[in-house]
């Protein structure tokens, strides 16, 4: 039987991930980093809980269990980066080799050493291609023409927050951009968008322009969407073919009950 690691994050993604290899015959090996990961990540059988900044321990129960590749899952709030952890030696080494505290420049720095050490990461997408957004309106309501202009300032702004790495997420109206997601992620940046422009806001989320798939790969879900209705937005864009969109028949019963819009665009 093949053997895959899993770093966990908080979301369902691990959880999806940890169906697939089940499905699949692949013997799942976790970390977890939180004790609010999904319950099943965490009662998995061959499951155990360090530390993000423990990337010293995590290595060495990887190497324990004979795991030669490992895939890096779910959310790691950016605020952790600037909170109080007690970084192990390993971990002290990978920031002080990273250029900045970017977010891509610090996960870069944990693959690389990771690699380093003979584990393998694979991208983000290893066997979830199946929630990969396409290029399509996924709901009853469409974009108006007016949409359609706001859409394109969206994109053009996001893009360019993605380029110097401060967020993959903008929230515009009229034209106009009305918040930028910097380090309290999207989910906030959105609520923030709602009480700075009232209802009628677009949110727009798009990958980088040379995306790293095994680094954060955008995704929504769920807990995106509502917080989409919360702000009586108009409807949310995301970028075919580079993010992954879970829990698809759920998100779009609710964006149909809700008549909001999602949908999912190409960007070269």
């Amino acid at each position: 039987m093949n053997k895959v690691g899993l770093i966990a994050g908080n979301g369902k993604l691990p959880e999806l991930f940890l169906e697939q290899c089940e499905l699949q015959g692949i013997e799942l090996f976790s970390v977890y980093l939180f004790d609010s990961v999904e319950e099943s990540v965490k009662k998995h059988i061959n499951s155990a809980k360090y530390s993000v900044a423990q990337p010293g321990k995590i290595i060495s129960y990887f190497k324990k269990k004979g795991v030669s590749q490992v895939v890096m899952l779910g959310k790691v709030e950016k605020d952790l980066i600037f909170s109080n952890l007690k970084f192990d030696f390993v971990a002290a080494k990978i920031l002080f080799s990273s250029k900045n505290k970017k977010d891509k420049n610090i996960l870069k720095a944990i693959i690389d050493y990771i690699e380093s050490e003979g584990i393998t990461v694979l991208p983000q997408n290893y066997l979830l291609d199946d929630y990969i957004a396409k290029e399509k309106v996924y709901t009853k309501k469409i974009p108006s023409e007016n949409d359609e202009k706001t859409i394109k300032i969206g994109i053009e702004a996001a893009k360019m927050l993605t380029d110097i790495d401060a967020g993959q997420t903008v929230v515009a109206k009229d034209e106009s951009i009305v918040a930028l997601e910097g380090i309290e992620g999207t989910d906030k940046a959105i609520l923030r968008g709602g009480e700075l422009a009232g209802k009628d806001c677009i949110v727009v989320k798009m990958a980088r322009r040379n995306q790293d798939y095994r680094i954060d790969v955008p995704t929504i879900g769920v807990e995106t969407i509502k917080k989409v209705v919360e702000i009586k937005a108009r409807g949310i864009v995301i970028e075919a073919d580079k993010m992954l969109f879970i829990n698809q028949d759920e998100v779009v019963e609710y964006a149909n009950k809700n008549k909001i819009f999602i949908k999912g665009i190409k960007h070269e």
